[in-house]
């Protein structure tokens, strides 16, 4: 791995034989259109080479259009950059899988995506309504589909070419090996909420084990309380090393051998975000054994229902 000020340029290995991925990645889960633009443009002058979207984020579109405009620049070039989108929870069943993948292949203007994730583990009633919902306000599920349905239609836009790549997202362990051990084309990647409030040791160590890129989103926690930017071990050794929380922070996710995500509006932050340098093992280790606290900020994994982005 990579050290000192050429951390943030570390690229993990896919085990699919596609190439890497770099560790830092941008998330694109931003509300404002004008603003997605904006940050993810901004992501990609400070040095970003993933993108992550969504289906569900509704900033496909957004992140397609500032893309075009650097790669028009000339600045970068499309194959510098590590392309994210996810299938949603209401495109589960496997007629629909490549219809909706197609789809987001037209937002983001690209002729191929780098990884496609399965959004959730949960299937949703098909249809254009995004979150489903009774009559008492409950989600309608759809029990007429399974995971590996889903994961086998996934499986064949990687024969057609169309993704380099996929992986499952919002998954526990029990779920990752049920597609792990039953899959043609194995997971390359599992992105799950995680931080040292959740530091998901048993997921992270089995991914390793198994050749799987760990990425995690929610790296610096959450907006609501506790605020882990203010976890005394954390702003301790920010003070101690002269780095934010957050470069603490991201550096310990990319140095125990993970992958991250970051989002910001922010210009300066975004800057901050990407300028992340390795810290001291010492470092890593006190945040890894000395933070016993346990937060999960997103129940997305227990019901499907990501509880970062606002109902319709």
């Amino acid at each position: 791995m990579l050290t000192g000020d050429d951390l943030r340029f570390t690229k993990l290995t896919l085990d699919n034989g596609t190439g890497e991925m770099p560790a830092l990645g941008f998330g694109t889960l931003i509300p404002d259109p004008v603003a997605t633009r904006a940050a993810t443009k901004a992501a990609l002058e400070a040095g970003f080479r993933v993108l992550d979207t969504a289906e569900r984020y509704r900033t496909e579109k957004e992140v397609g259009e500032a893309m075009q405009e650097v790669f028009k620049e000339g600045k970068i070039r499309r194959e510098d950059v590590f392309v994210i989108t996810k299938l949603w929870n209401t495109n589960h069943r496997p007629e629909r899988v490549k219809p909706a993948f197609e789809a987001s292949l037209r937002k983001l203007q690209l002729d191929f995506v780098d990884l496609y994730l399965i959004h959730t583990p949960f299937a949703f009633q098909p249809g254009e309504e995004q979150d489903p919902r009774d009559a008492s306000g409950h989600v309608i599920y759809d029990k007429g589909v399974t995971l590996l349905d889903t994961w086998r239609a996934l499986e064949e836009l990687v024969d057609e070419g169309r993704c380099k790549a996929i992986g499952l997202s919002d998954v526990d362990l029990e779920q990752t090996k049920e597609i792990f051990d039953a899959a043609r084309n194995k997971p390359a990647v599992v992105h799950v909420e995680s931080h040292p409030y959740l530091p998901e040791w048993e997921l992270v160590n089995y991914c390793k084990a198994n050749g799987i890129v760990f990425q995690a989103f929610a790296a610096l926690g959450h907006s609501s309380k506790p605020n882990l930017l203010e976890d005394p071990v954390v702003t301790a050794i920010a003070s101690r090393v002269d780095k934010t929380p957050a470069q603490v922070l991201l550096a310990w996710a990319i140095q125990r051998g993970t992958a991250l995500l970051t989002t910001s509006k922010t210009p300066s932050r975004i800057k901050e975000n990407f300028d992340v340098s390795a810290i001291p093992e010492d470092a890593v280790r006190e945040i890894s054994e000395g933070i016993d606290q346990r937060i999960r900020f997103n129940a997305v994994v227990k019901t499907g229902v990501p509880g970062f982005i606002p109902r319709d």
